[in-house]
């Protein structure tokens, strides 16, 4: 198998927009040779625990309500286009995604770091839910298959935090300034929301490789 280290973060549209178009990649060739690893990249890791306001936190950062509405546009046009769905009027809150990738941390350790990346998502973009929030988490992480009491107990500590501030940190000294970034077998870099067309190249190239 080749390692496929995906660099993101649960609050990013276009990292989820990316992984659905990888995700339909993979169902097209269900023997590619991708062993999958979410790594963490914090969009902004200087949010407060508590959150922000988002149509506040969106506003200052794009130079008001008109200039918020215009980041939204292109997103919601590749999101319809890639098969997802992105409510932003239930998106009340910019939350912290520090816990959210400790939860992905944990779940890699188990085997289920995709389920829960994607429960993840949809919590956020779909639902609107506050992924800051421990109740939300461990709902994931029983919806998942992980051990609740496991996770509120890890929840409720700073088991990891310093840990995951710390991957966020080398991520950023080796060049990832934005996410998603995918790294192909620790050597190639694939910046972006890349089209399905293209993965479906790469593991055509790669698996003719292995093939030799």
């Amino acid at each position: 198998m080749i390692k496929l280290y995906i660099f993101s973060d649960p609050v990013c549209p276009w990292c989820y927009i990316g992984k659905a178009r990888l995700d339909r990649a993979l169902e097209a060739r269900p023997d590619h040779p991708f062993a999958v690893e979410w790594h963490p990249f914090m969009l902004d890791p200087t949010m407060p625990p508590e959150g922000m306001d988002r149509r506040a936190y969106m506003e200052a950062k794009f130079g008001g309500k008109d200039g918020a509405v215009r980041a939204n546009v292109p997103v919601l046009r590749e999101a319809e286009a890639a098969g997802i769905t992105i409510n932003f009027d239930k998106m009340t809150r910019a939350p912290s995604t520090l816990d959210a990738h400790r939860l992905i941390h944990w779940a890699q350790i188990e085997g289920r770091q995709t389920a829960v990346v994607s429960r993840l998502f949809k919590a956020n973009f779909v639902e609107g839910q506050d992924i800051s929030d421990h109740e939300v988490l461990a709902d994931i992480a029983e919806g998942t298959g992980m051990d609740r009491a496991v996770v509120e107990r890890l929840l409720a500590s700073d088991a990891d935090s310093d840990d995951i501030r710390a991957r966020d940190m080398d991520a950023r000294e080796k060049g990832v300034n934005a996410v998603p970034t995918f790294v192909i077998a620790n050597q190639h870099v694939v910046p972006g929301a890349q089209p399905t067309d293209l993965w479906l190249k790469v593991i055509d190239e790669i698996t003719e490789q292995l093939r030799g």
